[in-house]
Parts: C-alpha cells; sequence; structure tokens
C-alpha cells in the first residue's frame, strides 16, 4: 500500500506491510505516485507482529547485499513493542526508526518519519565522506604505482613521473587517479602480450634444440637448454595464469598448457629421426596455441599500441622458426618446404614494417639496426649450412636475433606511446 505523505524531507512516502514487495521496492525503486520517476522520499514498512519484525530485519539485510552503498532513502518502522536484541538488530540492518504501531498517532507518525529523514542524512553524509577519502587512497596508492612503474620502466625522477602523470590527465580530461590506473593497466597487458609472445619463441626453440642435439651441433649447447626451454615455459604461463579472470583468456590459456605438457613429453632420453617429427608436431600444437593466446590478450587489453609488441616479439618465433626449419631438413627430417621461405618473407616485412613504424626512439633505431646486421648473417648462415660449423653459425645467429628482439620488445613494452596509449 502506498499514499502521499509530507514529512520534513517532503517527498512522497512509501507504505508497505510485505516484506518481499519492501525488497522488491529497496532494491529497485519504481514510480511512486501519479507517474512520477524516481524512489520515494522515505519508506514505512508496518509490521504488525514480531515475525513481521524479523521478516523485516531478514529483508534489509538481503537489500545490504544487493546495495552495498546503502539504502536509497530512510526507512522507519512500526510495529509491536520491541526488546533491546530487537532494537539493535533493526538498526545494523539499515532501519533509521522504530515506533509502537499501537500508540502512534498523526503527530507521532509525522516526528518518527522526520527522525529517520535526518539520521539517513546524516548517515548518508558520513557514507559519502567514507567513500570520498577511500577514493581519494586509493587513488594515491594507483599514483605511487605508476610513478613507480615510470621511474622504473623509463628511468625517470620521481617529479618527473608526477608531472608526466598529471599533464596527461589534463589533456586527457580524467582524474590523475584514473589515468595513473590506466597506465598500470597498460604495463600489466603488455607486459602479458610480450610473456605470451615468447611462449611463440621458445616452442620454436624446442624444437629447434632437438634437431641441433640429433645432428650433433654443440651438444652441451643442446641437451641442458631444452629443459631450461621447459622450465621457461612454465614460468611464464605461471605469470599470466596471475591476470584478472577471464574466460577467453582462461580457455586459451588451458590450450598453452595442455599443448606444453605434450611438447615436453615428446622428447625421450636419446632423440631418433622419428622423434624428431613428434617433437616437431608438438611444437606446433604449442606455437597455434600461443598464437591464439596473444591475439585474445591483445583484444582483451583493448589498446591498439600492443599490436608492435606483439608483432616485434613475434620476430623472435620467426628466427628460431627458420633456423629450426634448416636443421630439421638437414637431418633428413620431412616437413613442408614452403615453412621456411614463408618464415623468412613474414620476418623481413615486420622488419621492414618496424623500420618504418612510427613509435621509435635512438634506442629502438639502434637494436633495429642491429637486429637488420644479424638477419642478414643468419641468411648467409642457411646457405652455408652444409659447411663446418655452418650449423653453429645458424643457431648462434637465431639465438642473437631472438635476444636482440628480446631487448627491442622490452623497449616497446616500457614506451610511453604504450604505456599512455
Amino acid at each position: 500500500m502506498r499514499r502521499a505523505w509530507a514529512p520534513a524531507g517532503g517527498g512522497p512516502v512509501a507504505v508497505q506491510a510485505d516484506a518481499e514487495a519492501f525488497l522488491r521496492e529497496l532494491a529497485e525503486p519504481v514510480a511512486v505516485m501519479d507517474g512520477a520517476p524516481g524512489p520515494p522520499a522515505h519508506w514505512l514498512f508496518c509490521a504488525g507482529t514480531d515475525a513481521g519484525a524479523d521478516a523485516l530485519i531478514e529483508t534489509l539485510r538481503r537489500v545490504a547485499v544487493v546495495r552495498p552503498d546503502g539504502l536509497p532513502g530512510p526507512v522507519a518502522v512500526l510495529g509491536p513493542s520491541l526488546d533491546g536484541a530487537a532494537h539493535v538488530a533493526l538498526v545494523e540492518a539499515g532501519a533509521q526508526a522504530w515506533g509502537d504501531i499501537g500508540t502512534v498517532d498523526e503527530a507521532a507518525l509525522r516526528a518518527l518519519l522526520d527522525r529517520a529523514g535526518a539520521r539517513w542524512r546524516r548517515e548518508h553524509a558520513l557514507r559519502s565522506e567514507l567513500v570520498r577519502l577511500r577514493t581519494r587512497m586509493d587513488e594515491r596508492q594507483w599514483v605511487d604505482k605508476a610513478k613507480g612503474l615510470l621511474m622504473l620502466a623509463r628511468g625517470m625522477g620521481e617529479d618527473e613521473a608526477f608531472a608526466l602523470l598529471r599533464s596527461t590527465a589534463m589533456h586527457a580530461n580524467l582524474r590523475l587517479g584514473e589515468v595513473s590506473r590506466a597506465v598500470i593497466d597498460a604495463a600489466r597487458w603488455a607486459g602479458s602480450v610480450n610473456r605470451a609472445g615468447q611462449l611463440r619463441m621458445l616452442s620454436q626453440r624446442f624444437a629447434r634444440l632437438a634437431a641441433q642435439a640429433r645432428a650433433g651441433i654443440e651438444p652441451a649447447r643442446s641437451l641442458d637448454p631444452h629443459r631450461a626451454v621447459a622450465a621457461r615455459i612454465d614460468d611464464n604461463l605461471d605469470q599470466l595464469a596471475r591476470l584478472p579472470a577471464q574466460p577467453d583468456c582462461a580457455a586459451a590459456l588451458a590450450r598453452v598448457r595442455a599443448a606444453r605438457d605434450g611438447l615436453v613429453a615428446a622428447w625421450p632420453p636419446r632423440a631418433a629421426p622419428r622423434d624428431l617429427v613428434a617433437i616437431d608436431a608438438a611444437a606446433e600444437a604449442l606455437l597455434e596455441g600461443a598464437e591464439a593466446l596473444v591475439e585474445t590478450l591483445q583484444v582483451a587489453g583493448g589498446r591498439r599500441a600492443l599490436r608492435i609488441v606483439n608483432l616485434c616479439g613475434r620476430q623472435r618465433m620467426l628466427a628460431e622458426r627458420i633456423a629450426k626449419s634448416a636443421l630439421l631438413a638437414a637431418a633428413g627430417v620431412a616437413t613442408d618446404a614452403a615453412l621456411l621461405p614463408a618464415a623468412a618473407q613474414a620476418f623481413e616485412s615486420a622488419l621492414a614494417e618496424l623500420e618504418q613504424a612510427p613509435l621509435t626512439s635512438p634506442e629502438v633505431r639502434a637494436a633495429l639496426a642491429e637486429a637488420r646486421e644479424e638477419w642478414l648473417r643468419l641468411a648467409r648462415s642457411l646457405q652455408h649450412l652444409g659447411r663446418p660449423q655452418g650449423g653453429v653459425a645458424l643457431a648462434r645467429s637465431a639465438e642473437a636475433l631472438v635476444d636482440t628482439f628480446d631487448r627491442l620488445a622490452a623497449q616497446y613494452e616500457h614506451s610511453l606511446q604504450v604505456l599512455l596509449a
């Protein structure tokens, strides 16, 4: 039941005696009189019995779950005489005032509603101030984290990092805390794309080391490192598992974990040529899973600047893939003849795109020049693979390219264009 009333705060009063209906009104306020939108100014609950009061207490507790920021307006209760424990329970549940339904008259009811309104307004003001204080404290923490990240990633001083955050906030018309949180989020997504991209490279390195070991090329540099590759895959997967839960990312990560298990199981203590086929197939499964994971993370990150981290990081995989394909072919393992030239073409195209990208710096340009020189050395080593030490030159050139693009990917990951995207 509802009717108009005029307590000191003004506005209509919603009168209700059914706890479930009361719950719906408090959780989702509706029009209250003459089609006027918005919640009523007061709620008056009539608890005719002790059971009604108990039902109200439970209802208010349920509303607190739905509306953790507090009730939308003052709640007054009319009911039978209650003991002290019931009064405490009503207050803790959120009611602002209670009156004896057997003795209340119009004047007492007005006073009851006015009292409830005054208490609610005071509680609302205190709650609002608490929210503001918590927001400021939360924003200060984000600002401190963002400053620390910029100081570490860009070598800035504290004052310079703060000035950058403040100017960015002003230009974007955002609060300083919002910009700081965005910087932290950008760093997290860029780091995740980079880590997932490393999984692509590690899949191909694992197979390349198997082919290298079978060919007797620097056995000490192939047998033990394959265990280190597996450990690095595990470490990256553990780091990626700490990302905020998202169904698509979780599914992609689970696929990579399953592929990792298959890859490690495919390398027996003494690999024969037929084992190289199984190892390469398992490496391809991990590569496909890692590619899907990178794309999923890039989409989830929602920042176009992540693409250059992805593009640069993929060069590591292509360098290892080229070396792997050449070594497998030299070992007499049947592979798709189109894979090696396709990987080489993809590497050259991506390198040219990175060289022309607007996101640059003196450090980036120097690293790209180094990568260009190493890429030419790797191409020459492919032509000389049949010569003595040809396999050694190929493997070391691939590793040097991976190291170069590891540094480049880190520079892109920590660039201001990515962090402030």
